[in-house]
């Protein structure tokens, strides 16, 4: 049987996003997002609004969770991953993979989107029988 363990959404403003990057830069950069994210983003034309997905990303895994940075969750254990050709995953570890399978949650579900002033990540997290291939990490 599948259970819904935890539903987060969040929605960021692509321009705010870009006024933090142009202030704080790599210091911010650094603090929340994994080289490969970052690099990942810096191989697209305009990587803020790719940058902006992946913060609701973890915002909305962070709502999913029900943590907040609490309980020693850190921005980094939340890595958006993209393979060519594949949909985005929210891959969790450290502290948030243990917090969410103590949720029982065996699977990270994630929907990203941009458009115009706009990013919005949902992530639902699933219970149930874990099939290794999909865990939370």
């Amino acid at each position: 049987m599948t259970a819904i363990k935890g539903i987060g959404v969040d929605l960021a403003k692509i321009p705010r996003m870009r006024k933090v990057i142009e202030r704080w830069a790599d210091r911010f950069l650094r603090r929340v997002f994994t080289d490969e994210e970052i690099a990942y983003c810096q191989r697209r034309r305009d990587p803020v609004p790719h940058l902006a997905a992946r913060f609701a990303a973890k915002e909305a895994g962070l709502k999913a969770l029900g943590t907040g940075l609490r309980m020693g969750v850190r921005w980094k254990e939340l890595e958006v991953r993209r393979e060519r050709g594949q949909a985005p995953t929210l891959v969790l570890s450290g502290r948030t993979q243990a917090l969410a399978r103590a949720k029982g949650a065996h699977r990270v579900f994630l929907s990203l989107t941009h458009d115009g002033d706009y990013a919005l990540a949902q992530v639902v997290l699933v219970g149930g029988e874990p099939d290794g291939e999909a865990e939370p990490g």
